[in-house]
């Protein structure tokens, strides 16, 4: 039987254009089982999880729960877990960190100020390496289990990467699907060397384009004209591109994007959507769709 990542990859599905978006990200460890719906299926209080889903429902903040690789053992007691958050915006971006006993005091940080990029003092500057987050919750798509955690424990036991597995990245077609912070770019069937590629650039602020999703500072438009910006202008620094603007046609298919360079350089990127043929399962356990696929039709150069 065919899984989803097997049909995508057959199909030559792109990947790009495909991350989720989120400004900034609340990550909370939450050792043992994960369900469906994590937040509200796994050891953390389902009231917790709730409360945190409703705090940061159009704030910008993206919630999810996360555990070092490994076995997990099913453990029923309170214990003290690891807090990150994580804030995506170019030239911007930073990893602020804190253990905390309970999850429940996350409820009342301000999420619009986190969402835009004011962390209000929480925990401490994270230091080491970027984050490397793999999907790897098989209770939303089996192929993020048997994919992504061997991923997840090669990256961990390789020394090199803070390495977490988080209970959704969305795209499990795409898996093993790995999230980078603090810059907040996604990538899609990763195997071990692109991993270690794409951290090893992320240490010094640089962008692997290879199995790149896009930055989830942006919308999937967005994330279109950055990449091919950076295709086209060979740019690989972090906090070289901005997307000004983002204007949708009046056909309802297609964007306008606006991409600026900090060296004053600028370009309007088209960006037009279609649906993805023939028609292929976008989840293991889900009928056969057409996933829409954003493409950067046009891009030109202004002033």
């Amino acid at each position: 039987m065919s899984t989803c990542t097997t049909a995508s990859a057959e199909l030559g599905e792109p990947v790009a254009a495909t991350a989720a978006t989120a400004r900034t990200w609340l990550l909370i460890e939450q050792p043992g089982p994960w369900g469906r719906k994590a937040l509200t299926g796994s050891r953390l209080d389902p009231a917790v999880g709730r409360a945190l889903d409703r705090a940061a429902d159009g704030t910008g903040v993206r919630v999810a729960l996360i555990r070092r690789p490994g076995r997990h053992a099913d453990l029923h007691t309170a214990a003290r877990r690891r807090v990150f958050l994580g804030h995506t915006a170019p030239g911007d971006a930073w990893i602020r960190t804190d253990t905390l006993a309970d999850a429940a005091d996350l409820a009342e940080l301000d999420f619009a100020a986190l969402g835009a990029g004011s962390h209000g003092g929480f925990g401490t500057a994270h230091v080491g390496p970027p984050l490397a987050l793999v999907c790897t919750n098989g209770r939303r798509d089996r192929c993020c289990a048997v994919h992504g955690r061997p991923l997840a424990a090669e990256l961990a036991a390789s020394g090199g990467a803070d390495a977490w597995e988080i209970t959704h990245l969305g795209g499990h077609r795409f898996s093993p699907t790995m999230l980078v912070l603090p810059y907040g770019y996604t990538y899609g069937r990763v195997d071990g060397r692109l991993a270690k590629n794409v951290l090893e650039a992320a240490r010094t602020g640089r962008v692997v384009l290879d199995g790149c999703r896009g930055r989830s500072a942006w919308d999937r438009p967005g994330q279109a004209a950055d990449l091919a910006v950076r295709a086209l202008a060979g740019v690989d620094l972090e906090g070289a591109l901005t997307v000004r603007r983002t204007v949708a046609e009046p056909d309802g298919g297609s964007w306008s994007v606006l991409v600026a360079h900090t060296d004053g350089r600028a370009w309007d990127v088209t960006v037009t959507r279609s649906a993805a043929q023939p028609p292929r399962p976008e989840s293991c356990d889900g009928p056969l769709g057409t996933p829409a696929r954003l493409t950067a039709t046009a891009v030109s150069a202004v002033g």
